[in-house]
């Protein structure tokens, strides 16, 4: 039964076209805003065509004229920019950089239909579509951009800097595997039995969408919270459906992913390439999160035969949870990723 409940809970839980630019109107952030950065709200279109929205964080400090080194960042997954990605960004863009939070298809402000959906392959392109919009700002350097994914986009973050070349540098922080997760439930303890019998459940509901001509969403973070719920459910309830991090446009705070979103993941390994990576790579992840095994299965993947596995990092946070590097930003390292970040983007 926990096996099943872990399992269903995750099911749940180039410019093409032109760019965008408008002033941030209004603060709707769940961290306070910083008065070291302005934000600017900006669009652009990824390579199938979906306009995906972010926040563009450019310290103030910044003499026009001059070319920054920038960052994408996204994540956790089923979160918005408003979120742990926007906190990030602002940090970054605090210490230097030209920083862009972005919503990822299908969800928050950016476009794509039907709504809530989640694929490796549009997810990773995601990531090099904010590459390719920073790559022909005024303001930025082309040759200096990094990327850090949060929780599910870690994996994507990974992903893209198996492809992306352009990539110099890669953080991942408190990183899901989502294929892994899919495929094998938490901690790998889904049966093959078990595997067959989601994959009969989610093509089911392929026929009741199809027919009601809407896709159902499986619920955001379980609401009201069971006492017997794992920890790390405990932890994923207070901070997406209390005031610390609610957001109205958040999936895991609201009415959560289509149902169907996890057979991508289940038919689709990500992090197959990770051994082909020549940039720099720091994995970030708390001692006590429950997800740690995956970043530590990734970091060791990730230098197995890799003649550049010198400037890749495991850097583990002790008493660490997987939530705590959403938002508390004395756990976040974020004095270590500004330094990795100064050393690879020169």
């Amino acid at each position: 039964m926990f096996k099943r409940l872990v399992v269903s809970l995750l099911a749940i839980l180039l410019i093409s076209g032109g760019i965008s630019m408008t002033e941030a109107k209004s603060w709707d952030k769940v961290f306070p805003k910083s008065d070291k950065v302005d934000v600017k709200k900006v669009s652009f279109k990824n390579r199938f065509g979906i306009k995906l929205v972010g926040d563009l964080y450019t310290p103030k400090t910044y003499k026009k004229g001059d070319k920054l080194a920038a960052i994408a960042v996204s994540g956790p997954f089923g979160a918005v920019k408003e979120q742990s990605s926007g906190l990030y960004a602002q940090t970054m863009a605090e210490r230097g950089f030209i920083a862009l939070a972005f919503d990822p298809s299908y969800t928050g402000e950016s476009k794509g239909e039907p709504r809530y959906v989640a694929s490796p392959d549009i997810n990773t392109e995601d990531f090099q579509a904010a590459v390719d919009f920073l790559s022909v700002q005024d303001n930025v350097d082309p040759d200096k951009i990094g990327i850090i994914g949060i929780c599910g986009w870690g994996g994507h973050a990974l992903n893209t800097a198996s492809i992306d070349t352009r990539i110099k540098a890669t953080v991942t922080s408190t990183m899901y595997n989502m294929s892994r997760v899919n495929h094998k439930g938490y901690f790998d303890q889904m049966t093959e039995d078990e595997l067959y019998a989601l994959k009969q459940e989610l093509n089911a509901q392929r026929i009741k969408d199809f027919k009601s001509g809407k896709y159902e969403l499986a619920g955001g973070v379980i609401d009201p919270l069971p006492e017997d719920a794992p920890f790390f459910v405990k932890d994923y309830y207070a901070y997406y459906k209390t005031p610390r991090g609610y957001h109205k446009r958040s999936l895991n705070s609201n009415t959560g992913w289509n149902k169907t979103s996890a057979l991508s993941f289940i038919n689709t390994p990500e992090l197959t390439f990770t051994n082909e990576i020549r940039s720099a790579v720091l994995i970030i992840h708390g001692e006590k999160a429950h997800s740690c095994y995956f970043s530590k299965t990734a970091y060791k993947d990730m230098i197995k035969n890799n003649k550049y596995k010198k400037n890749k990092e495991l850097m583990i946070i002790p008493g660490a949870s997987h939530v705590d590097l959403y938002d508390k930003v004395d756990v976040i390292p974020f004095d270590k990723i500004e330094q990795f970040f100064k050393t690879y983007l020169k």
